[in-house]
């Protein structure tokens, strides 16, 4: 699933009069690279949710002919749903025994999904690395998920009473991620918008939930327009 719903704020004015998954970088838009990525390493169906100018996005994907796979859109034009109601929403796209790949669409890397993905024997597992950030996953020593801290402001989350930050171990999230359709079934009593890392967060000390370090990450989050420069300069090394 490629989430593609968001308002794309950071990056206006381009988004005045387009979603940030068509905001080009490299000459073609943000959303064509993971396509393309996923394609290559195998993923055969794609979900796509939208909310923002979200017929251009169906626009785009028909006149590129869906770029020969299997695309699916899951329609929030009503109502964004945030990343924990957009999966909520596209639970009926989904194979109820298989694992989703979930991918921000502003986050171009050279991750290896194909891999992260074969390698999740959890309820959830989330892509981090040592990048540096405000915001940080926290995580015990098997790497399941414990916690999460705002570095700037203080603020700490945890399900855990008298959670100890300093026993834990603290990793940047990729934006990458994988989510078992078992989970659904805590997302009844969930509102239909919500955040997925509220969610884990919530679920964490139910279920197993791990982080899957990736040393050798290098990755852009193309959300704002000082990143765009960045992406471009990337992009053009990797070609």
């Amino acid at each position: 699933m490629i989430f593609a719903a968001g308002l794309g704020t950071r990056l206006k004015p381009l988004t005045d009069t387009k979603p940030k998954a068509l905001v080009e970088v490299g000459g073609k838009p943000l959303l064509e690279h993971i396509i393309e990525k996923l394609k290559a390493e195998g993923f055969e169906r794609i979900i796509i949710n939208i909310h923002h100018f979200g017929q251009q996005i169906i626009d785009y994907l028909k006149n590129n002919n869906y770029f020969g796979i299997d695309i699916r859109i899951s329609d929030e034009s009503q109502q964004l749903l945030e990343t924990g109601g957009g999966i909520k929403k596209a639970q009926y796209l989904f194979d109820s025994n298989t694992p989703v790949l979930i991918h921000n669409v502003d986050i171009l890397s050279n991750a290896n999904l194909k891999s992260f993905y074969e390698k999740t024997d959890s309820e959830a597992a989330l892509l981090v690395s040592n990048r540096d950030t405000s915001r940080y996953l926290l995580f015990d020593d098997e790497m399941r998920l414990a916690g999460w801290t705002n570095i700037k402001t203080g603020e700490i989350r945890s399900p855990y009473k008298d959670f100890d930050i300093t026993k834990h171990k603290a990793f940047a999230f990729s934006g990458i991620h994988a989510f078992s359709p078992k989970l659904f079934n805590e997302m009844g009593s969930y509102p239909d918008r919500f955040g997925i890392i509220d969610f884990y967060l919530d679920q964490c000390a139910k279920h197993v939930i791990k982080g899957i370090i990736d040393n050798n990450l290098q990755l852009i989050d193309v959300g704002k327009l000082n990143t765009l420069e960045l992406a471009e300069k990337w992009i053009s090394q990797k070609q």
